[in-house]
């Protein structure tokens, strides 16, 4: 009578077990590549794996953030199989794909666009004791542009280039992380620096809070440059955001581009749609998750992808008719 009464239990037991392990073995982990810590990519890639990983029981998907070098890292690690998805700046992503700038004569084709984020903005801060009050007002100060091969830096080559300014001829450059720029601005090492990002920035707040009194100094004049590259658009900063700022302006008006979350072509069509669904029909939680995000629309999301669109999110885009057939 015992026996008989273990073995169905047994059987059950085995069965769940069996269930448990069908379900773990379902399980795909993925990695999202961001950027540092106090910029806008690392909470944003935070709140793409906050929704995804709410459906893990539906999907079997797991997702996590690593803190990164940004958008050249982040594509590159994508291209040699190290990161699943990544975000990248609209250009980067433009330039990869097609193999120019930092990837001249070596394309990145695997490369693929799933949606574009936030706007970012590049931000040219100064010390205001420094006189700099437009781009061309750099000749012989010390400013610097990021580090080599990054995002940043490639921005503000492209502006010099634009008003015909040689870095390392007409001013002194600097090849320094934009995490390290605030502390050099506010010690007096340097006179200022450009940092492309989404607004609220943590970075941005730290260099306009300090003693040494500083504006954010507008890009215009450059219409050249959108010429010249059409991934690049007029953006405008929220000054609000700055209060230490001694701008006087509600705005400062400078150039922009789209943040975008990119895959590789090998990612799995499945988890590329589900991430992609849930994140469109999720948009008003999703955009709660960081100030930066709060202007998302579907259709802003369909701007700035340069590379094509993943076959896994454009199943989504066409069924939720956001692209047609």
């Amino acid at each position: 009578m015992f026996i008989k009464k273990l073995i169905p239990v047994a059987l059950a037991a085995s069965l769940a077990f069996a269930g448990t392990y069908a379900m773990a073995a379902k399980q795909t982990f993925v990695t999202i590549g961001t950027g540092g810590i106090t910029g806008v990519y690392y909470p944003t890639g935070g709140a793409i794996a906050k929704i995804i990983n709410a459906k893990r029981d539906k999907y079997g998907i797991r997702a996590s953030v690593e803190s990164t070098g940004a958008s050249k890292f982040n594509i590159n690690a994508i291209d040699s199989g190290d990161l699943d998805f990544g975000i990248a700046q609209a250009d980067t992503q433009y330039l990869a794909y097609n193999g120019k700038g930092p990837w001249e004569g070596k394309p990145v084709e695997k490369l693929r666009a799933v949606f574009a984020l936030a706007p970012e903005a590049v931000t040219f801060v100064a010390a205001e004791d420094s006189g700099i009050k437009s781009v061309k007002d750099v000749k012989g100060k010390t400013v610097n542009l990021g580090d080599p091969g990054s995002g940043n830096r490639v921005n503000a080559m492209d502006i010099f280039e634009v008003v015909g300014l040689v870095p390392g001829k007409d001013f002194h450059d600097e090849k320094i992380k934009p995490a390290d720029a605030p502390r050099m601005l506010q010690d007096g090492r340097i006179d200022a620096f450009f940092y492309t990002v989404g607004h609220p920035n943590g970075n941005i707040k730290e260099a306009t809070a300090g003693k040494r009194k500083v504006r954010i100094v507008p890009i215009t004049e450059v219409d050249q440059l959108y010429k010249n590259a059409p991934y690049y658009s007029v953006t405008e900063i929220p000054m609000e955001q700055y209060p230490d700022a001694t701008n006087a302006k509600d705005k400062v008006q400078t150039v922009g581009m789209l943040a975008t979350f990119v895959t590789s072509a090998d990612t799995p069509e499945d988890v590329v749609y589900a991430i992609t669904k849930e994140v469109m029909e999720n948009l008003d939680e999703f955009k709660k998750l960081h100030p930066a995000l709060e202007g998302l629309t579907k259709e802003s999301m369909l701007q700035g992808l340069t590379a094509p669109i993943h076959p896994g999110a454009l199943k989504y885009y066409k069924e939720a008719g956001l692209i047609k057939e």
